[in-house]
């Protein structure tokens, strides 16, 4: 009988098929609006009292829970809330259900919620309710937490990921790849020249502007799987063909470093602080001006185009040839989210 592998949790081909054949399927009624279970989005909508809302919820098992750049409290509030930016949401209140090891430092747990806190609050992002379980000594790896968000669109309707039309500009925010080798490089106690630092950070301010500017068509956050996943979605849901030019994409040298010792490709690596973006090619100059004006979002840029086709993703190699860029199989690096 098949049983459940780390990599059904990995955001590849793998969990895709859980999601798809045993998960999902198990359910009944799967949407209340537009968007719902079976769209596989970063969130999903709801109308309460004509007010149009997006519900987003994800789980944190991140090893270890205090990384460069941040910690487990860190990733739960920057991942809550960039699956509802790049759904056009502005995040309003979150939830939080913490389940701790006994004999877990309490001073510990503290410094990561300071750390959630630190995230959200400026945002005026509520936490507005949650749940804490222990369990005993020895059945759990410290602390995991589970986190629920609630967003208003911002516009008139929410940026599914199923939005790329053909023409549209392919954008990525910054570097890819920084978080999840960041983690590997201090689980494993590799050192480099320069220090692998996560690139975690909340999204809303800079997509918010975007969003005002107009011409977003599609957005995802390159989390499980990295940018190849995120991209794949763009295309299988959008019915298009996505070509992305493999020089174009920015990848820090310490990343491409130990991306090349160890056989990785950085397309395949989880960011908490990115987006990709489909953008009217009209807009994208002025897009680009916006991004640039965030710390987080500065080195924003295009790195692809859609195209009219048949739902895959095309690499232009360096030295001039094309690939289909595949969705990977699971996570290369293991619990980074």
């Amino acid at each position: 009988m098949p049983k459940i592998e780390s990599a059904h949790g990995a955001g590849g081909r793998v969990m895709q098929s859980l999601l798809k054949e045993v998960i999902i399927p198990s359910f009944g009624l799967r949407k209340i609006g537009s968007i719902g279970l079976d769209e596989m989005d970063d969130g999903a909508t709801l109308q309460a009292n004509g007010a149009g809302l997006i519900i987003t919820a994800d789980a944190h098992t991140v090893q270890p829970l205090f990384f460069p750049g941040g910690n487990i409290g860190t990733l739960a509030a920057c991942g809550t809330i960039n699956d509802l930016a790049v759904m056009g949401a502005r995040p309003i209140a979150m939830t939080n259900t913490i389940v701790i090891e006994e004999g877990f430092e309490i001073e510990t747990l503290h410094e990561i919620l300071k750390s959630l806190n630190a995230v959200i609050e400026p945002l005026e992002v509520a936490m507005i309710a949650g749940d804490t379980k222990v369990m005993p000594r020895g059945t759990l790896d410290g602390l995991v937490m589970s986190t629920s968000g609630v967003g208003t669109v911002y516009l008139d309707s929410p940026v599914p990921d199923s939005g790329v039309k053909a023409d549209d500009d392919i954008i990525v925010t910054g570097p890819i790849g920084d978080h999840g080798t960041a983690l590997l490089a201090h689980r494993e106690g590799l050192k480099f020249e320069t220090d692998l630092v996560s690139d975690v950070a909340p999204l809303w301010e800079p997509i918010r502007d975007c969003l005002d500017v107009g011409g977003v068509h599609a957005m995802k956050d390159p989390t499980r799987g990295g940018t190849a996943v995120a991209l794949n979605e763009f295309a299988s849901k959008s019915r298009v063909e996505v070509e992305l030019d493999e020089g174009r994409v920015p990848v820090r040298p310490a990343v491409r470093s130990l991306c090349d010792i160890l056989g990785l490709e950085p397309l395949h690596i989880s960011c908490e602080g990115r987006a990709v973006m489909a953008t009217d090619p009209s807009v994208t100059s002025d897009i680009l001006q916006v991004l640039s004006e965030h710390k987080t979002t500065r080195d924003a840029c295009v790195i692809g185009k859609a195209h009219r086709g048949v739902g895959r993703v095309l690499l232009k190699t360096a030295i001039g040839g094309r690939k289909v860029l595949q969705v990977p199989y699971g996570e290369p690096v293991p619990r980074v989210c």
